[in-house]
């Protein structure tokens, strides 16, 4: 509840205690103007560099204060740690499918969760559509190459498919194999 009295505004919260004036809004308000400068400033400079929409959307999320080049070096570290990488959420329905579909042919894939926390997985997720041309969930990486997502991939590479076109062309499990991720 907000009260205003000798022209001051006071947050009365439950217990009906002051604890923000006027001075505190104004500070709240700038914060907030100074987050949504520096969204603005980061979609302009991604749609500068040629981005489309999604990944205009995911630098954003990943806000400007991290160390990019620590990011990809840890995304370089993870996708060689293994002989299969996905990074995914939890809740994408595309994941939970590649997830069965590794289960069902018997690979296993090193899960790397996006959302878990959130502001540890932004910044990756902004730095993996940068590295790959695209930022849908899950990027699937095989013998340290990407190959797309679950039911999709990128235009024209035929080895970036995704594991539904791949599985249907018969690659899937050879990649898997030779990687040694079954």
């Amino acid at each position: 509840m907000i009260v205003v009295a000798s022209g001051h505004a006071f947050v009365l919260p439950s217990s009906g205690r002051a604890v923000a004036s006027d001075s505190t809004l104004f500070a709240e308000e700038n914060s907030i103007l100074d987050s949504i400068q520096t969204s603005l400033r980061i979609a302009q400079e991604a749609n500068a560099a040629g981005f489309g929409f999604k990944q205009i959307i995911a630098d954003v999320l990943a806000g400007d204060e991290y160390d990019k080049e620590a990011i990809s070096a840890s995304i370089e570290e993870t996708v060689a740690s293994a002989p299969c990488v996905m990074y995914t959420w939890e809740s994408s329905p595309s994941c939970k499918q590649a997830v069965k579909a590794f289960q069902t042919i018997g690979a296993v894939p090193k899960i790397v969760r996006l959302d878990d926390p959130w502001d540890e997985g932004n910044p990756i997720r902004a730095t993996l559509g940068r590295k790959v041309g695209r930022t849908s969930v899950p990027f699937v990486f095989v013998g340290g190459k990407y190959i797309g997502g679950y039911d999709g991939g990128l235009e024209g590479g035929p080895d970036a498919a995704g594991m539904v076109d791949l599985a249907f062309q018969g690659k899937l499990r050879d990649i898997l194999t030779e990687a040694g991720a079954m």
